[in-house]
């Protein structure tokens, strides 16, 4: 499994760091895993928000784990090799089997946004963009207290 994790460190996931197994489902004959970008709650919240108020079905499929702590975004295969997003990890799931489906694909996790009910995938370009607005936003709060 390849990670490509940012020089920013953060503390140690639960389930959505460990998510080894989800598999896009992607066009017909193309039996390609997923890979998964995992943030923290509060931004990933944001950016939820964000992708869903732009234009058209902007976000995938997003789990969270059982302590709240992280979500994680389903991206296409080849996201891991070049994210580097601060505060982020995203992860090459390798493909060990599991599909999108409405059971979470570990225990402990669960979809704040489930296959089905979300495009396929989210564009990492377009959530590369979401969570940076999501960061603004959050600093822009956080300085006003």
């Amino acid at each position: 499994m390849e990670t490509s994790q940012s020089v920013v460190p953060r503390p140690p996931s639960t389930a959505v760091g460990r998510v080894p197994s989800v598999e896009c489902d992607a066009p017909p004959g193309d039996d390609s895993p997923c890979d998964l970008v995992t943030v923290p709650s509060r931004q990933g919240l944001e950016a939820v928000d964000i992708l869903r108020r732009g234009a058209g079905d902007a976000v995938g499929p997003v789990l969270h784990d059982d302590g709240g702590r992280h979500l994680g975004f389903v991206v296409p295969p080849g996201t891991a090799a070049a994210w580097d997003l601060p505060g982020s990890t995203c992860t090459e799931t390798d493909g060990r089997g599991l599909r999108l489906n409405p059971e979470p694909p570990v225990e402990g996790s669960d979809w704040l946004l489930p296959p089905g009910e979300a495009d396929l995938a989210t564009d990492p370009a377009v959530l590369r963009a979401a969570l940076g607005e999501a960061a603004r936003i959050i600093e822009a709060a956080d300085s006003c207290r």
